[in-house]
């Protein structure tokens, strides 16, 4: 069930708990999702790590999914100070806090930002994210990762584009996928994320370095990678390689191969490695 949660921030946050059966035996966990994207591709893994005894919750980032739609407070300093003060308001104890693509940035600005109230941080195929070194102009950075103009495209269009490119996914992750959009009465679509907002966090994104932070990050780090062929993984394998011998402690578990939504695609499997990393 979604729950509204406010935060002192003065947004509000769209939240949902798996809860294990019986007492919780093992860690809290709060999970977030990446860019245009919502909490939903999490909860195939979050389901699996409530079943191995975990309290989970996953959350929609504001400007995403069901939560506070603001025009501003996208920098990554304000979008990990959310995700801090969310820990804050579900009274979680400690909990390991993950994040996919952009999320696996907020994810380690928060660790770095609040460490001593989380105990450790997962990187999903994120966190390492560096667009300013491949666009160093933020104008070139914006032309080519602007969204396409999906506003309007009917959703048997992009139900049928979600089918074809994740036929190998479960049925959950590629609905899941479904739920960034707006489903209209008039049978069209229209992203939860505007594209004004897009651009926005896209822009905190850019701005961010996390190199500069990592030999700062105290918490115990998990970097989740995924490549779909040998070409990506060999174009990843530097940076990854990067982030592991600067931050103080952290280690790296290899998809391949995967899809960037990794967590949506092998929800077991990404529960697994979780859950032996708590």
């Amino acid at each position: 069930m979604i729950d509204i949660v406010p935060i002192a921030s003065g947004v509000q946050l769209s939240t949902t708990t798996f809860l294990p059966e019986g007492t919780p035996t093992g860690r809290d966990v709060l999970l977030t999702h990446g860019l245009a994207s919502n909490q939903r591709l999490w909860f195939g893994a979050a389901e699996a790590l409530a079943a191995k005894g975990h309290r989970v919750v996953t959350f929609d980032q504001r400007g995403h999914g069901q939560s506070s739609k603001p025009d501003n407070g996208y920098d990554m300093a304000t979008v990990a100070d959310d995700l801090a003060l969310l820990v804050e308001a579900l009274d979680l104890d400690q909990p390991l806090i993950g994040g996919q693509s952009w999320g696996g940035n907020v994810v380690l600005e928060a660790a770095h930002r609040h460490g001593a109230n989380i105990s450790g941080a997962v990187l999903v195929d994120g966190g390492f994210l560096q667009l300013r070194r491949q666009f160093p102009d933020w104008d070139d950075c914006a032309r080519a990762l602007a969204p396409p103009p999906l506003l309007g495209m009917p959703l048997a269009e992009i139900t049928s584009w979600v089918e074809s490119s994740a036929a190998d996914w479960p049925e959950a992750g590629r609905q899941a996928t479904l739920a960034n959009f707006e489903a209209r009465s008039d049978g069209t679509i229209a992203p939860w994320l505007t594209f004004e907002r897009h651009m926005t966090v896209l822009r905190g994104l850019w701005e961010h370095d996390p190199a500069a932070i990592y030999a700062e990050v105290e918490t115990p780090v998990l970097i989740i990678a995924a490549s779909d062929s040998a070409e990506a993984h060999a174009r990843k394998s530097p940076i990854v390689d990067e982030a592991v011998a600067a931050l103080p402690d952290a280690s790296v578990h290899w998809f391949d191969p995967a899809h960037h939504d990794v967590h949506a695609q092998h929800p077991d499997a990404v529960a697994d490695v979780l859950h032996h990393f708590i």
